[in-house]
């Protein structure tokens, strides 16, 4: 019997079924060793030697592979192919004390029965330097977080932790959240002319620039009263559109952000369940190469399916010099099959992944476009009306690429031009000049700040989805939709030689999965630049990943470029520790209340940014401060005394129900109404400040309701056990577990023993889980 172990359970059952009768294969649930706990996994004074141990939920783990292993004549190691993947292997070689002789490394990039059969035709050994490199990244990491989070802890607040690429991450949302701070709109506007041609048809045209006064708006429109429109010229450009490469894992969790509204760990979730179905190669890549046997059959399936003039086999080189970990972008394995997945966001994933490889091996799109110039009698300048037409599909046929800004002007002209001919005069339906402002720099999404690290350098495939969901886990960053507000423009609107100008409102500024900075963010970001420049520095942080690189290639030893590093940044950590609390700007102080004349602050508490009212005190007598959160949005940095008296106005009592006061406030969670020891939510459009008692009342009763229609029944025999209603469906809370109710079952006839025998069939939570890498 031969033994193949891989890193997940999926994956192990696809693979299975390919090896037959004489392979087991069986899975190691990911990582099975760490660094061990504390603060001597890291020999400094020799070498930064690492000591480590097998994680305690992988204790069961090892024991049943070194069952395994002792039984079988080969065990073939085939964790993923990458850095990190070798470590895994290089870890269970380790742990299972594994024989060179009968040991061996395999690796394919998709699960599918020829790649498979191909590993373990072709086995190799572990390649240290490539484990070398992972470590070298893990002990790297360790030391940082180690020796910051401390620090963080002690001079700013406990809980608070730092790492080599998060903190760059978290730097890059605050740097844009100040630039949008300090950005001021500036207002300038542009000319649409309407003509009026043959069946009711229009044409729309509009000046190439912009006015910046509204008195040169005011002058052109003027001008045009009365005035004689007609067509100079009619210019025909031949173009074309090429397709975009096939997908990287950058580019792929950008598109599924952007086109499926994919968070980037559930679109690297999805990919995983695809890769590890045998449906799309390996997820963690950053090549654009497609093999030869790809390529051949993706023009076998365009040929078949859209006709010879559709293929265009292409090759892509990759830009990024340091793309060294992957040997294909990612692709379907078959590309035969249009359409596969076991659920939804599968599905809507593989479609995607499925659409761009096929268009990127497909014709270019021909498009011809038309340029009308119209001459206004009584102005020097051009109007210009545009039109596209595609005269071949070409790669559109199947795709087109999303961009971060996709938004069309409303008077682009869609499709081709109307007839039209050279010195036709045109009638003039009525010509626009509206007022537009600057857009500030935009706020990331998940997606574009995944695009700007791998811009800069900065982390690798395996590093992105674990980045970002780490900055929000730690509460450094939170994605939200917010609010626009409302702006005025002005139009100056030519109709039947009349001029008028008139004043109207938008919405503008409304951000929808947005990054926004907390507070927290910030202030850790400022004493992390201030004392360790180096390690949130964008081009020290993109330079580390060049040398892990060097390490992979063998060119650098892993401990020489950790200890490069590490003499400079204990020296500072050490420095740093010497820094008295009160000299980090955790504290504003803004002013004096005009009432009492106590002085007020702004600072970081343990749950948050807050305002404060008076002084602490060891006099027990003395009145203690009164605090109050910040609002969503609002900044410890450019927080004013008016901002915190408006804020002092809460918590405030808004009336009674049930001969109880109902109090209005703001939380740790947003604002809410406390009513007899309760609290419930207050929405966002309904303001705090002025919610009124039967606001109020309704939010109450509205809580009772739902918390009535989720309770189904509870037990004298043990009030732990509750019949609930939830998102999904009734089930069975029992004590800190939930559980499922069979689909045949009325949840409303279970009896206590009913719920206690459900449980006991319940299935426990796996011992080991898949590790996301890092």
């Amino acid at each position: 019997m031969n033994l193949v172990i891989v890193e997940s359970p999926a994956k192990a059952k696809t693979i299975e079924g390919y090896l037959g009768k004489d392979y087991k294969v069986t899975s190691s649930y990911g990582h099975v060793r760490d660094l061990q706990k504390g603060n001597n996994a890291i020999d400094v004074e020799n070498g930064f030697a690492p000591t480590y141990e097998v994680s305690k939920d992988k204790k069961d783990v090892i024991r049943d592979l070194k069952k395994l292993s002792k039984e079988a004549d080969i065990v073939y190691l085939a964790s993923d192919d990458d850095r990190e993947g070798e470590a895994i292997s290089w870890h269970l070689k380790e742990a299972l004390k594994l024989k060179d002789d009968n040991t061996k490394r395999i690796v394919f990039r998709e699960i599918t029965k020829n790649a498979i059969t191909q590993a373990i035709d072709h086995p190799r050994g572990i390649d240290i330097d490539l484990v070398h490199a992972q470590q070298a990244r893990r002990v790297l990491d360790r030391l940082v977080g180690f020796e910051l989070s401390p620090i963080l802890w002690k001079k700013i607040k406990t809980g608070l932790s730092a790492g080599r690429v998060q903190s760059v991450a978290v730097r890059l949302v605050v740097d844009r959240e100040r630039e949008i701070d300090k950005f001021t709109a500036v207002s300038s506007y542009k000319i649409s002319a309407f003509f009026d041609l043959d069946q009711g048809k229009t044409l729309v045209a509009e000046l190439p620039s912009k006015f910046k006064t509204e008195a040169e708006a005011k002058q052109f429109v003027d001008d045009c009263v009365g005035a004689d429109f007609k067509i100079e010229n009619l210019e025909k450009k031949p173009g074309k559109k090429s397709p975009a490469p096939p997908f990287t894992t950058s580019t792929l969790q950008q598109e599924a952000s952007r086109k499926l509204g994919f968070s980037v760990s559930r679109t690297m979730s999805v990919a995983q369940k695809l890769y590890e179905g045998g449906k799309i190669s390996y997820m963690r890549t950053d090549s654009l190469n497609l093999s030869d046997e790809a390529m051949t059959a993706a023009k076998e399936e365009i040929k078949s399916s859209y006709g010879d003039s559709f293929s265009n086999p292409r090759k892509y080189k990759t830009k990024n010099s340091s793309a060294q970990e992957a040997h294909e972008a990612i692709r379907p394995t078959s590309f035969a099959l249009h359409s596969t997945g076991a659920d939804d966001s599968e599905k809507r994933l593989y479609d995607l992944i499925w659409k761009r490889a096929i268009a990127s091996q497909m014709s270019d799109a021909q498009i011809e476009k038309t340029v009308a110039s119209i001459t206004v009698s009584s102005r020097p300048e051009l109007l210009k009306a545009s039109g596209e037409v595609i005269k071949f599909e070409g790669f559109l046929k199947v795709y087109v690429e999303s961009d971060d800004d996709d938004e069309t002007t409303e008077t682009e002209q869609k499709g081709m031009l109307p007839p039209l001919t050279v010195g036709q005069d045109l009638a003039l339906q009525q010509l626009i000049a509206k007022e537009g402002f600057t857009r500030h720099p935009a706020r990331y999404t998940e997606a574009s700040l995944v695009k700007k690290l791998e811009e800069m350098g900065i982390g690798r495939p395996s590093t992105y989805a674990p980045t970002i969901s780490t900055v929000q886990k730690r509460n450094y960053v939170i994605k939200e939709a917010r609010d626009g507000h409302e702006r005025k423009y002005k139009e100056i609107i030519l109709k039947s030689d009349k001029v008028k100008t008139t004043e109207n409102t938008e919405i503008t500024g409304a951000e929808k999965n947005k990054l926004f900075p907390t507070n927290t963010a910030m202030v850790v970001n400022d004493f992390l630049v201030e004392h360790f420049p180096n390690v949130i520095d964008f081009s020290f942080t993109a330079n580390v990943e060049k040398e892990f690189d060097e390490i992979s290639n063998g060119t650098k030893t892993w401990n020489s470029m950790i200890a490069a590093f590490y003499g400079d940044f204990h020296s500072k950590v050490e420095t740093t520790e010497k820094i008295e609390r009160s000299e980090i700007g955790t504290t504003r102080e803004l002013g004096n209340d005009p009432k009492t004349g106590l002085p007020i602050y702004a600072r970081l508490g343990r749950f948050g940014a807050m305002v404060q009212l008076g002084d602490m005190s060891d006099d027990e007598d003395a009145e203690k401060p009164k605090y109050a959160s910040l609002r969503k949005g609002q900044f410890l940095e450019s927080l004013t005394l008016e901002d915190a008296l408006e804020l002092f106005k809460l918590p405030r009592q808004v009336g009674e129900f049930e001969d109880k006061v109902m109090t209005a406030a703001i939380g740790r969670f947003g604002p809410y109404i406390r009513h007899d020891g309760k609290f419930v939510s207050i929405p966002k459009e309904v303001d705090p400040l002025q919610i009124t008692a039967d606001e109020s009342i309704e939010l109450i009763l509205a809580k009772r309701k739902a918390d009535a229609e989720k309770h189904i029944k509870s037990f004298d025999e043990n009030p732990d056990v509750q019949v609930l209603n939830g998102r999904w469906g009734p089930y069975i809370k029992f004590g800190k577990k939930n559980v499922k109710i069979p689909k045949d079952t009325d949840p409303q006839a279970l009896t206590y023993e009913d719920c206690v025998e459900l449980e006991k069939k319940a299935p426990e939570k796996k011992r080991g889980t898949v590790k996301k890498k890092k």
